[in-house]
């Protein structure tokens, strides 16, 4: 925090500092409503870890869902929710609700954003699911509609990683969502892009946070912010001290954040001034295939195979919900590390989605993934009891056979079912497929992430609160900056993008109904 009676670098009237979904639906909304806006990203690219993601936002009861006939509704989507999250943060759960219909309509009025509905059921089974699921993705970009603005976009994780632009083709999901957003913005000739401005102190003014600091090239700039500054660059996932400290497993290596990014600056700077803090222990966990660099991929979608522990048993139902999976490898493993043992009716492919793509070859020879003729010999490389092993996937094969799973009832679920291969099954139950042909495979499934879940406190209008549950005036906070109100439970699809997205428009709200004397 920094005394703010110096001289100022530039003024706008909201300075939006992160680059994801929420951060780029915050700056257009005050764009559309005519305040000069300013987004600062710290690296070169925009987008985070929302332009890496699949782009499915779940904004219950709008018109997409309506467009497709799903039946869907705000109440319904209420009902849900309060089955998994009980009476916790009555305030926000309605503010979110209340705006998602009113979000979508605003923001499909601009030519340049366009959704639809795609099937991704909702994750549990409670009183008001969408079996088929009510999240939606944006359309396609033409890389050409962009045009000078297209390197701006973050490429997809696999090319980011090895330091490649886009191919040649039109922008799909994260991609497709952050590069919509940006044009949308800019053309409204009100917000500015400024990145390799890298925030790391907020300024005050007589208790009020009225601009922020930020590295760049250059050396340190100070930015105001009249109307209000919003944090919405993500938590602290990419920095193992802040994750240590706070209890979070896992390693920053194996989070989906982009290297480099979300160490958590914006989190100490905004608790040196004075902000509450809530969940800091969580993440919106996933299973990752660790790869040779040490790195993980995001992995779902499973269409085979079974996973074991150290003591060489099944553990969970391999087909939950990815944030459910995570959460079982964290409780049955202390290194947080199990296998996914599968043979070779895939040619030796990951019988999986992995995100980005695995080389088999690759982790073959870097020893992530191991394989052996017989279940003993596959055992002893993998460090768990043989006996074990083999009499868990013959009790597995047993299963598969007659089509119920005993243990941990895969395949009875609307998800377990989606990603199911319908047509390479050979039993009556397509979640459970045999191990049976060797040779055998293991791979190193550790804990991922998609990025920590905790943060600073916030209200329904997403301003920042203090210890004492009252607002820092002039800043507010959105997505994994911010603690969500979901709390310890992942209910579906596009929840992270969804309420980054409702809470940085509220923000904005805010910002301009106090700036007019309407709060």
């Amino acid at each position: 925090m920094r005394d703010g009676r110096q001289d100022w670098d530039a003024t706008h009237d909201v300075i939006v500092v992160g680059s994801g979904a929420g951060a780029m639906t915050g700056a257009l909304v005050a764009a559309l409503d005519g305040l000069d806006t300013a987004v600062l990203e710290r690296t070169d690219r925009l987008g985070g870890t929302s332009a890496y993601s699949g782009a499915a936002c779940w904004l219950p009861g709008t018109r997409v869902q309506e467009r497709a006939g799903l039946g869907d509704s705000t109440e319904a989507a209420d009902a849900y929710l309060r089955a998994l999250t009980g009476d916790a943060e009555p305030e926000r759960r309605a503010a979110f609700l209340g705006h998602a219909p009113e979000l979508v309509a605003r923001l499909e009025e601009d030519p340049a954003l366009a959704f639809e509905w795609r099937a991704f059921p909702d994750y549990v089974d409670a009183p008001g699911r969408m079996d088929a699921g009510r999240s939606f993705v944006p359309l396609d970009l033409d890389a050409d509609e962009l045009g000078e603005l297209l390197p701006l976009v973050r490429p997809a994780v696999d090319r980011d990683r090895a330091g490649q632009d886009h191919p040649d083709a039109p922008l799909s999901a994260g991609r497709a969502l952050i590069g919509r957003l940006l044009l949308a913005a800019t053309r409204t000739g009100n917000a500015r892009v400024r990145t390799g401005h890298h925030v790391t102190g907020l300024v005050t003014e007589d208790g009020r946070i009225t601009g922020v600091e930020a590295r760049t090239a250059g050396g340190t700039v100070r930015l105001r912010a009249r109307h209000g500054v919003l944090l919405a660059a993500g938590g602290f996932e990419g920095d193992d001290a802040l994750r240590t400290a706070h209890g979070v497993p896992g390693r920053a290596a194996w989070t989906m954040a982009p290297r480099g990014t979300n160490t958590g600056e914006l989190l100490n700077a905004a608790v040196e001034a004075g902000a509450a803090t809530a969940l800091m222990d969580e993440a919106w966990w996933c299973p990752g295939t660790e790869l040779p660099d040490g790195s993980a991929a995001f992995t779902l979608g499973l269409r085979g195979g079974l996973a074991v522990d150290a003591s060489g048993r099944r553990f969970a139902n391999e087909s939950l919900p990815y944030d459910r999976m995570g959460r079982a490898i964290a409780a049955a493993a202390e290194d947080t590390v199990v296998h996914l043992v599968f043979d070779s009716r895939h040619g030796g492919a990951l019988p999986a989605i992995t995100v980005p793509p695995c080389d088999p070859a690759a982790q073959l020879a870097a020893g992530t993934w191991v394989r052996a003729d017989t279940l003993p010999e596959l055992a002893a490389l993998i460090g768990v009891p043989a006996d074990a092993l083999t009499d868990t996937v013959t009790r597995f094969n047993g299963f598969a056979a007659d089509g119920k799973d005993l243990d941990h009832r895969r395949g009875e679920d609307p998800y377990d079912l989606f990603f199911a291969d319908r047509r390479g099954a050979t039993g009556p139950n397509p979640c459970l497929v045999p191990v049976d042909r060797p040779p055998y495979y293991a791979a190193r499934i550790v804990l991922a992430d998609l990025g920590t879940k905790g943060g600073l406190r916030t209200d329904a209008r997403a301003r920042v609160l203090d210890t004492a549950g009252r607002p820092l005036e002039g800043l507010y906070a959105a997505g994994n900056t911010s603690a969500s109100f979901t709390g310890r439970v992942y209910p579906g699809p596009g929840v992270p993008l969804g309420t980054a997205m409702v809470f940085a428009s509220l923000a904005v709200r805010d910002m301009r109904e106090r700036a007019a004397g309407h709060r």
